[in-house]
């Protein structure tokens, strides 16, 4: 990882990512108790490592790594993260949402803003995404 994406992470965990990082493990731990959640468990714990450190990384669809449609990338996907918006995207993607828009005020604060406002999107759909480096 290089040194600024190392900083901007250490910045980034300080003022808003560490909190919604945990908000992603609740999450996460909320859908493996229920043991039908297993999958979107997975999904989740995936994305609060990423939003822990999103600079130097970048989510993207999972066909795209492995050039060929699996589960989570087809109809039964779409079914997948329907389900998550309903169970608790909705709510992350709040969170993000009003993070973003405090973190907006400040100048210094608009990349975080814009991180944020990514990790809404990802939060809304997350499943068939994979985290790669940028």
């Amino acid at each position: 990882m290089a040194p600024v994406s190392i900083l901007l992470n250490l910045l980034w965990i300080l003022i808003g990512g560490a909190w919604m990082a945990v908000g992603w493990l609740i999450a996460a731990v909320i859908m493996a108790i229920t043991i039908i959640g297993l999958p979107w468990a997975r999904a989740a714990f995936n994305i609060a490592v990423y939003t822990l450190v999103p600079f130097g990384s970048k989510a993207v669809s999972r066909d795209e790594v492995t050039g060929m449609s699996d589960i989570g990338t087809g109809p039964l996907g779409v079914i997948g993260n329907i389900i998550w918006f309903l169970l608790a995207g909705w709510w992350l993607a709040l969170g993000h949402l009003l993070t973003a828009l405090a973190l907006a005020i400040t100048i210094i604060g608009i990349p975080f803003a814009w991180a944020h406002l990514k990790l809404a999107g990802i939060a809304l759909w997350p499943i068939g995404k994979v985290i790669v480096p940028a």
